[in-house]
């Protein structure tokens, strides 16, 4: 037909390639096929790639109240992109990624076959394990290795600003987030206050365990944050989910609802840190995030399983090595080229700004946060030149590999986008 064809789950795409194209285009929803099956006996659960995270969460707390799976915070965003692009949450420092613990998967390839496992074999199942399955075929469904979780989980969320000595906290987070005990999460979110001309640290965490060890553990590893018993709520790990997706006076249910997300645009971008920032250099990211004003950053940190997992074993590449990964984010709400152009400007000012401090040839990029920005190639005719920009960005050493893989599933290039797999050229 001469269509371009777009695949859409959740339709989190922060560049909205799941469901917009320049060229003439056939859209294919997912969201139907949303049937999740939980094994508890064999700690398994199939999932169709139209269901969103927090349904997943759902259906595993249904089922047992010590299971879960190390897939994102936000329970609106569709389990197929999330999955085929990496996927991270509060669980990545003990299990892993999201794709370290998918065991089988069925997608449809380019001449309609349905395909497992073991008849796609272990080329194709290891690039659509955060290469971006629209690449290669249409994903249906994955199988999950669930994990296990105590009865009782502990989080807390404590915010400093620069008249709390923010710098030294900050920057002492940078020296102690990755090498923390794994069961230990602690993300950190920096804005600027524009009202009180200051900034805005917070750290909000994740402990497999009860208030008393993680206290322990924080004054061993972090007393800079001074954390006490009376910061700590402990709560089941589903109450977790509610915690962290800002739900927690919420019933349960609200994970099944798929729109919760109120900015009407938003941009992102992402970076890899693997030596800490100096103190000067966070005392002059301070200084520009106030002048810039809008945009803000998470600080995400890695260790523990993501630094004993080889950065060959899936597409994704950014592990050992790696202290942190940064979120950029900026949202707002007006219309028009002259707001879009506003904020676009402010973040991508911040990004550059960065550059002394982040990963270095290539400079990494976290394919979930899609970003234009890095580089496109021609719909339809993706060029291996083109490609290679961004690819070696999202993948690294990975991204010869995954060319090949798509050179031999779909080697005419049917499922393309701005930033898809190129083939080979002939």
């Amino acid at each position: 037909m001469g269509m371009n064809l777009r695949i859409r789950s959740g339709g989190h795409d922060f560049e909205g390639l799941s469901y917009v194209s320049y060229v003439n285009f056939v859209l294919l929803d997912m969201s139907n096929l949303r049937s999740i099956d939980v094994n508890i006996e064999e700690e398994t659960a199939t999932v169709q790639v139209g269901a969103i995270i927090g349904e997943l969460y759902y259906k595993i707390w249904e089922k047992s109240k010590v299971h879960a799976f190390p897939a994102g915070v936000c329970p609106t965003v569709g389990i197929g992109g999330h999955i085929s692009g990496g996927g991270y949450g509060v669980l990545m420092r003990k299990y892993g990624l999201t794709i370290d613990n998918v065991i089988d998967a069925t997608i449809i390839d380019v001449n309609g076959r349905v395909l497992n496992k073991k008849v796609m074999g272990e080329d194709l199942f290891w690039a659509i394990r955060g290469g971006g399955g629209a690449s290669f075929g249409v994903i249906v469904s994955y199988k999950l290795q669930l994990v296990q979780v105590p009865q009782n989980v502990t989080v807390f969320r404590v915010t400093k600003t620069l008249a709390e000595n923010v710098t030294n906290i900050v920057n002492r987070w940078q020296y102690v987030a990755d090498k923390i005990d794994r069961d230990l999460f602690v993300r950190l979110n920096l804005k600027p206050d524009n009202t009180k001309n200051t900034i805005q640290a917070t750290f909000t965490a994740f402990f497999l365990g009860n208030p008393e060890r993680l206290v322990s553990v924080m004054n061993m590893w972090f007393p800079e944050l001074d954390i006490k018993i009376a910061d700590c709520k402990k709560m089941s790990w589903i109450e977790s989910v509610l915690f962290w997706s800002n739900n927690i006076n919420e019933p349960v249910e609200i994970l099944l609802e798929r729109s919760r997300f109120s900015a009407k645009f938003s941009k992102r971008k992402s970076d890899y840190l693997q030596t800490p920032i100096s103190r000067d250099g966070i005392e002059s990211l301070w200084r520009k995030m106030q002048e810039l004003k809008v945009v803000e950053l998470v600080f995400n940190p890695y260790g523990g399983r993501m630094s004993e997992i080889g950065d060959r074993e899936t597409p994704f590449p950014h592990r050992a090595g790696n202290i942190f990964k940064i979120q950029y984010s900026v949202n707002w709400d007006e219309g028009g080229v002259d707001a879009k152009a506003y904020y676009l400007n402010q973040i991508r000012v911040l990004h550059e700004f960065m550059t002394p401090f982040v990963s270095k040839n290539p400079r990494g990029a976290y394919l979930n946060y899609r970003d234009l920005d890095i580089g496109t190639s021609v719909v339809g005719n993706n060029s291996y030149k083109d490609g290679r920009v961004y690819g070696e960005k999202y993948f690294m050493g990975n991204f010869d590999r995954l060319v090949k893989v798509k050179t031999m599933v779909d080697g005419d290039n049917f499922f393309s986008n701005e930033q898809s797999i190129p083939v080979y050229e002939r």
